[in-house]
Order: structure tokens, then C-alpha cells, then sequence
């Protein structure tokens, strides 16, 4: 078993140094950076402000046309900076974002109360443990409609922790929005099948 996950790991560094070069936009010199809040995290003007009722904000997601995104970071967390400062202002990328995704931000040690699908309330950093979020940043992917039960863990179509290039950013995105997850293609072959057509 160690093979095989040091086998996976090894591919899915492969394919995210490959991804990086996939179509690379450079960022331009006139795009604003997005300015930090007073709880330290940056506030691109694609987020989107709410009382974090999960199951109130993917009903919102659903009847704007977009697919929720909790995007999971922290104060002070250089990863996450990197995001913001070269990988999120990818045209391709902000489009996306601004677009097609209802960005809810969560803050790993926060105190802002958060309710799950299933009803539970806690503040942020003790929903991040129940959600299993060890990493900024993380993003997980919701389903396009909220399922009967469960939480947001349960029913996350996918979570990508970490920070990536542009390349692999932009084709989760795409992946997600293709609705890759009910596929039989893995994600990875996904981005190799982008990268060689």
C-alpha cells in the first residue's frame, strides 16, 4: 500500500509541475491585489459574504447558477498568499471564480459561527476539525444540490488541500464544472488528456 501512495503522490506531483504550463496566462501588471481583511485573509471582491448555513448558501449557489466553493485559509499562511498573488488572478481563473463558483471563505482558526448540512452550529476552527481541514489552503467542492443528510465532509464532490500552479487550479475548476467526479476518468488522467490532446 505504501507503493501505491508513494506512486500517487509522485504522479500527482508529476502532473501538477506539468499542469503549470498548461496554457500559462501571465498576470498583469494593472490587476489589483486582493486586500487583506481585519482577520488577516485576503478578500477577493469573488467572495461572497453569508451567514455560513451551509445548506442556505449551496440553496443560493444552486439558484444563481453556480457550484459552491468553501475555500478554507488561515492568517499569516504564505500558500495562501501565493494563491492570491499568482495563481487567482489568472484571467481564466478569476473568471471562473467570479462566474461560475459561490466562494464562501473560511477561516481555519476562526471564531464565526458555521452551520452544517445536518444542522450543527460551531465556529469555524471546530467545524474545520469535524470537516477534517488540516491544511490551508483547502478547497472543497459541493455538490450542485444539497443531499437529505450528512455534512458538508460527507457530501463534498471533491477537496483539493494544498497550493497548486495554475495550471492544475484552472482544470479543477473545469473539472468540477464538467461534473468530472461522475465520471470514470480519475482526475489526474484528466489533466494529462488536457495537457496532450
Amino acid at each position: 500500500m505504501f507503493a501505491n501512495r508513494r506512486s500517487f503522490l509522485s504522479g500527482l506531483a508529476l502532473s501538477m509541475a506539468a499542469a503549470s504550463t498548461l496554457r500559462p496566462t501571465p498576470a498583469r501588471a494593472d490587476q489589483p491585489q486582493a486586500p487583506l481583511g481585519e482577520d488577516g485573509l485576503h478578500k477577493p471582491d469573488w467572495l461572497h459574504e453569508t451567514f455560513r448555513d451551509m445548506r442556505d448558501d449551496l440553496e443560493e449557489a444552486r439558484a444563481s447558477g453556480k457550484r459552491m466553493l468553501i475555500l478554507v485559509e488561515q492568517r499569516g499562511c504564505i500558500y495562501c498568499t501565493r494563491m492570491h498573488e499568482h495563481v487567482y488572478i489568472d484571467d481564466e481563473i478569476a473568471r471562473m471564480l467570479r462566474e461560475d463558483f459561490f466562494v464562501v471563505q473560511m477561516n481555519l482558526f476562526g471564531n464565526v459561527p458555521v452551520t452544517d448540512l445536518d444542522g450543527v452550529e460551531m465556529d469555524e476552527r471546530d467545524m474545520m476539525n469535524r470537516w477534517g481541514v488540516v491544511f490551508t489552503p483547502t478547497m472543497i467542492f459541493m455538490p450542485e444540490e444539497a443531499p437529505e443528510s450528512g455534512t458538508v465532509r460527507d457530501a463534498a464532490v471533491m477537496t483539493m488541500p494544498g497550493a497548486f500552479e495554475r495550471g492544475t487550479t484552472r482544470l479543477m475548476l473545469r473539472w468540477v464544472l464538467e461534473r468530472g467526479y461522475e465520471g470514470d476518468e480519475h482526475f489526474q488522467h484528466y489533466v494529462a488528456r488536457n495537457l496532450n490532446p
